[in-house]
């Protein structure tokens, strides 16, 4: 059920498809966030699809607080829910560990957070997060893990990728025993990625990277990037990693979504990326385009008759000042657009064996 079929490769960079119960997907890929079982900007799903959008995610942490997996099971999981019949992936709450760590306790057991809502105690480990994950019922769902800082000390970023590694054993052995509950109740099958850790590295990397591949899982995932480390920081571990990442299973880089890091991280093997950042900014009034980010607050955009999404970027600027929601919404489409457009472009130049003049040629168009 969960193939990944290579079709074409360009130095480390790699085209190919990956099949799950609710549809395949074509590879480099990007995942919008729909975090809270919803893409932000007031988006719906067919829009998100019009733009070619194919896999979207989702959080455990943020639905378990609101509104429950329980609820969303008894309408038979997230895509009967959320009505979006495509793939979906599921986060394990792994990252809320790192982000919410002035809400959190971690034991070997798992973490202890406070909700940033209520100031509840939610306690999430190996076990339960498969067990909800379950519940939701996406597609690909990922093993509880521990999202270190960028700026951590070789001795904490081993003693949390160690932690890690224990704590994806209690996944997979958990994942088996619902599984086999799933089958005998004619439900889909979800595939279990593991997440390798260690910060920036190489030593923690390689031996993370080598742990994860060794469970034999229908994915790996990279985690612990994106958190706070240089680009270059993050360049040179996915270089490090490569070598002893599986050629014949998809690899996903957790939180990545900057136009140039997509760019840079297919060109190291990468297969699958997910971020916020393309909505976020949108909010906040940042468009992409070829050439890179724009803020439409910029007094220069006032006169333009330069258009995005067929208004014209004067237009727009008004009424984002106006605070009305079409602003974003179209500043949405566009930078989800951008980006999916981006992934279609980088596996057709893949396919064709240009993918380092197409890599050369975007980095002296677009402007960071």
């Amino acid at each position: 059920m969960f193939d990944f079929t290579l079709k074409n490769t360009d130095g480390k960079a790699r085209h190919g498809e990956y099949t799950t119960p609710h549809g395949s997907f074509s590879t480099p890929n990007f995942m919008a966030c729909g975090t809270k079982g919803v893409v932000k900007g007031g988006l719906e799903h067919h829009d998100l699809k019009k733009m070619g959008g194919e896999i979207i995610l989702a959080n455990t942490y943020h639905l378990t607080l609101r509104p429950g997996s329980d609820h969303v099971a008894q309408f038979g999981g997230l895509q009967k829910w959320t009505r979006w019949n495509k793939p979906m992936l599921t986060d394990s709450g792994g990252f809320q560990v790192f982000s919410l760590s002035d809400h959190r306790k971690i034991s070997e057991e798992g973490v202890e957070f406070r909700s940033h809502l209520n100031g509840d105690k939610i306690f999430l480990g190996p076990e339960n997060a498969m067990q909800i994950q379950e519940k939701l019922g996406a597609d690909i769902i990922m093993a509880f893990d521990e999202c270190a800082p960028g700026d951590s000390s070789h001795k904490y970023a081993r003693e949390a990728m160690e932690r890690t590694h224990r704590w994806v054993l209690r996944c997979k052995k958990e994942h088996e025993k619902l599984q086999q509950k799933r089958a005998e109740e004619g439900k889909p099958p979800q595939a279990l990625f593991p997440i390798a850790q260690g910060v920036i590295f190489d030593d923690l990397r390689i031996e993370s990277t080598k742990f994860m591949a060794d469970l034999d899982l229908p994915g790996i995932a990279i985690g612990g990037l994106s958190v706070g480390e240089s680009k270059e920081d993050m360049h040179r571990t996915l270089d490090v990693i490569h070598p002893h990442l599986p050629e014949q299973k998809l690899r996903y880089l957790m939180g990545v979504g900057s136009p140039e890091d997509l760019v840079e991280g297919v060109a190291r093997g990468i297969d699958l990326f997910d971020c916020v950042l393309p909505t976020r900014l949108a909010r906040h009034g940042t468009f992409l385009t070829a050439k890179g980010k724009h803020n439409l607050k910029n007094k220069k955009f006032a006169q333009s008759s330069e258009e995005i999404e067929g208004y014209t970027l004067a237009y727009l600027r008004h009424i984002f000042f106006e605070n009305e929601l079409t602003a974003r919404r179209i500043l949405t489409i566009n930078n989800l657009r951008f980006t999916w457009n981006l992934m279609k472009t980088m596996q057709q130049h893949i396919a064709a064996g240009t993918f380092e003049a197409f890599r050369k040629e975007f980095h002296e168009k677009y402007k960071t």
